[in-house]
């Protein structure tokens, strides 16, 4: 059987396999796209794909849904101090609410269309498509009438901000308004968790401080600037994301009763990870709803990168 591998920024992607008689489609995600930043996320769709080890998401695993209590597997719940329990406890109570929350979801669905710009468009990307179906027809590969892949990119660098991240800082800062909360705090590495937060503040008048460290401040001047100019204070730590997320909780330790921490990505106790990732859902919600409407169904592989300063 052969395969068809593809290759972005340099880095091989998983091999997926390919039918001869079905037709490749692939959606790329885009992250933020500021002078050498690149493509970081892709979907792909491939008819009958071979995954290998990958789990398939059913309502029923509570792997990949969590139990209820944040714990998904031996990952997840709340390890922290016990003075964050109750303030935890309060935040949970919050989000479990603003999502059955007509009000809330409304200026949601406000800010997110004429704020963030939402929906972003899924764009082909005819000349990166044509290199792979020309690649499949050289090497013999891929297979099919095409041959090749059908690359299509979530075009997230059109938000406001630059990134996908403003979807969740948006929806975050509001709940830290709802919770009575003027200052905002957060971690950043690359920076554009820490620009969306910035913006998202501005928009609801709260006082922004973003950490960031030392190491990414340098290699993320660019963003570093568009935070100060949107009303944050940017704050070095010695060292990198890491460092500078263990500040940002002990900051909001420290000043507890009026401040809050807006996660940007799914770390941290409960329930800051389902959160980031439901008010990051809306992206995978477009994006099927998108493909339906261009070829009438969805794709089949979603290949994403993870980690920061990517």
């Amino acid at each position: 059987m052969s395969s068809t591998k593809i290759q972005v920024q340099g880095q091989p992607l998983p091999r997926v396999s390919s039918r001869n008689h079905s037709m490749r489609i692939s959606v790329v995600c885009a992250a933020s796209i500021k002078r050498h930043h690149r493509v970081s996320s892709v979907y792909s769709r491939e008819s009958g794909p071979s995954l290998g080890s990958v789990p398939k998401r059913t309502d029923e695993s509570t792997f990949l849904r969590g139990d209820g209590n944040g714990r998904f597997g031996r990952f997840g719940g709340k390890f922290v101090p016990e003075t964050l329990m109750s303030r935890l406890r309060d935040l949970e109570d919050e989000f479990n609410f603003v999502l059955s929350d007509h009000e809330f979801q409304e200026e949601l669905t406000t800010a997110l269309r004429d704020y963030v710009g939402r929906e972003t468009p899924l764009c082909f990307a005819g000349r990166l498509t044509e290199h792979y179906k020309n690649l499949a027809r050289t090497t013999g590969g891929g297979g099919g009438r095409s041959g090749g892949p059908e690359i299509f990119l979530k075009r997230e660098d059109l938000s406001h901000g630059g990134s996908h991240k403003i979807n969740n800082a948006i929806a975050q800062a509001m709940i830290a308004r709802r919770l009575d909360c003027s200052r905002v705090v957060a971690a950043t590495g690359s920076g554009q968790h820490g620009v969306a937060t910035a913006a998202a503040c501005a928009k609801l008048s709260l006082e922004c401080t973003v950490f960031m460290g030392t190491i990414d401040m340098e290699k993320q001047s660019y963003n570093v600037q568009s935070m100060k100019l949107l009303g944050a204070q940017v704050k070095s730590v010695e060292g990198t994301f890491q460092d500078a997320s263990s500040e940002a909780i002990r900051n909001w330790v420290e000043h507890l009763g009026i401040t809050y921490y807006l996660s940007g990505t799914v770390v941290g106790p409960h329930p800051c990870p389902v959160m980031v990732r439901e008010f990051q859902s809306v992206i995978g919600k477009e994006t099927r709803r998108q493909a339906s409407q261009l070829w009438g169904g969805k794709p089949d592989v979603l290949v994403a990168c993870v980690g920061w300063n990517i």
